[in-house]
C-alpha cells in the first residue's frame, strides 16, 4: 500500500464532520514536524485550524485544504461504512474520499518526498488547513488568513486541493471562483380584500415590473475568464394562505453569482437604482458570502499545468465555474490561488469514492508542482 493511500485511510476513518477535526490536524502535524515545520494550532467556535510552515525565505508555496466532510446522509443507504475506507472495483470509498481527504494526504506525502529529495531548496512551503469549510466558513480559513495578514507574512502561491476535475484526473484547473452576493427584498404594500382592490395596494404587482426589469438587465458581458454575471430570484413568498386576502407585503430572495467584471457595490447600486426608478416602498438586505477571485495564466497556472502533463499527458483547462471555496479568503492574501484535486463526480454523495489508479498521480503532480516552484 502507497504512503498516500495509507494516510488517506487513516483520515477517512476519523468522523471528522464539520466543524470536527478528530484528530486529522494531529495526525498531520506529526509528520510535518519532521520535515522542519513550524506547525501552529488556531482554534476558533469550535473549529480547529492548522498554519504549517517550512522555511522563511519567499516565494512561499501554499497547499491549502480542509479536514472537515459534510454528513453522511443515511448511513444505511451506504454500501459500507462511511468511515471505514473501504476498497470495491478499483476505488477507495468513505466520506471525504473524493472531498477532500485524499488531496490532504496527497499533499503531505508530495511535500515529504520533495523536502527528502531537496532539502536545500529555495523558498518556504506552507499548509493551511481547517474544519470549518463544509460548514459556515466564518471560524476557519479567513480566520488564519487574517493572523497572517496581521503578521505580516506574505503569500507567494497557493493550492486549494479542491476536487476539480472532471471526466479525467488533470482535466480541469479552478483558477478562480465568482463571487456570490445574496439580497432579501421586502416590498411594501397595504393588505386587503382581494375584492376590494382599490382599498388595498399588492405588493407583488407592484414588484412584478421592477422583477421584470432585474431579470432582463445586461450585468456584464463576463471576460476571457469568466462567463456574464447572473441574477437569480430563488424564492418569492407573500400573502397569509388564504385566497381572498390581498398581501401586505413580498418577500424576494435573490442571489448575484458574479465576476471580476463586476464589484459588489457596483451590483447594489443598479439594484437600488431600478426599484426606485419603480417607486417602490421596499426594503433590502444584501449578504456577500464571498467575492469573486482570479489567477490569470502565469507562473502558478504554468506551473500546475506542466506539472499535470508531465504527470498525465493531459492538457489541463483553466475553468472559473461552480460555487464559493475558501479560495476566496486565501486570495485577499496571496496573489496567485488555484484549485485542483481528483475527480468530483461523487463528491457529498452516498458512496463517496475515488479510483484508487489515480491517489498516486495526485501526489505526484503536487509533488511536480513544488519542483517547478521551488527549483
Amino acid at each position: 500500500m502507497s504512503k498516500t493511500l495509507a494516510l488517506t485511510e487513516e483520515l477517512i476513518a476519523l468522523s471528522s464532520v464539520t466543524p470536527e477535526d478528530k484528530g486529522c490536524q494531529e495526525k498531520l502535524v506529526e509528520l510535518l514536524a519532521p520535515l522542519g515545520f513550524h506547525c501552529e494550532t488556531i482554534a476558533q467556535g469550535g473549529v480547529t485550524n492548522l498554519w504549517a510552515r517550512r522555511g522563511t525565505a519567499q516565494p512561499l508555496v501554499v497547499f491549502a485544504g480542509h479536514t472537515d466532510v459534510v454528513p453522511t446522509g443515511p448511513r444505511e443507504q451506504w454500501t459500507s461504512d462511511p468511515f471505514v475506507p473501504s476498497h470495491r472495483d478499483g476505488k477507495l470509498y468513505g466520506r471525504g474520499a473524493a472531498d477532500m481527504k485524499t488531496s490532504i494526504a496527497a499533499m503531505v506525502v508530495a511535500t515529504e518526498e520533495f523536502v527528502q529529495a531537496h532539502p536545500g531548496h529555495q523558498g518556504s512551503i506552507g499548509f493551511l488547513i481547517t474544519s470549518d469549510e463544509e460548514g459556515p466558513a466564518t471560524d476557519g480559513t479567513v480566520i488564519v488568513c487574517n493572523a497572517l495578514k496581521e503578521r505580516g507574512e506574505q503569500l507567494d502561491y497557493c493550492i486549494v486541493g479542491e476536487p476539480t476535475s472532471g471526466d479525467a484526473l488533470g482535466d480541469t484547473i479552478k483558477n478562480g471562483r465568482r463571487g456570490s452576493m445574496s439580497g432579501k427584498l421586502t416590498v411594501k404594500g397595504v393588505q386587503g380584500h382581494i375584492a376590494y382592490p382599490q382599498m388595498a395596494r399588492n405588493p407583488v404587482h407592484m414588484a412584478a415590473p421592477a422583477l421584470a426589469e432585474l431579470v432582463a438587465e445586461v450585468w456584464d458581458h463576463g471576460n476571457d475568464y469568466y462567463s456574464p454575471t447572473s441574477w437569480q430570484i430563488s424564492n418569492i413568498h407573500a400573502g397569509t394562505g388564504a385566497s381572498n386576502v390581498i398581501p401586505g407585503e413580498a418577500v424576494i430572495d435573490f442571489n448575484f453569482r458574479f465576476s471580476t467584471a463586476s464589484t459588489a457595490e457596483g451590483l447594489q447600486q443598479r439594484v437600488h437604482a431600478i426599484l426606485d426608478r419603480h417607486k417602490l416602498d421596499y426594503s433590502l438586505k444584501w449578504t456577500i458570502s464571498g467575492y469573486p477571485f482570479l489567477t490569470p495564466k502565469g507562473a502558478l497556472c504554468d506551473a500546475m499545468q506542466a506539472a499535470i502533463k508531465a504527470e498525465t499527458g493531459v492538457d489541463a483547462e483553466l475553468s472559473t465555474t461552480g460555487g464559493t471555496s475558501d479560495g476566496r479568503f486565501i486570495a485577499r492574501i496571496c496573489p496567485q490561488v488555484v484549485e485542483f484535486g481528483p475527480p468530483n463526480a461523487s463528491i457529498h454523495k452516498i458512496d463517496e469514492h475515488i479510483e484508487l489508479r489515480h491517489i498516486d498521480p495526485l501526489k505526484n503532480i503536487y509533488r511536480r508542482a513544488l519542483e517547478n516552484l521551488l527549483l
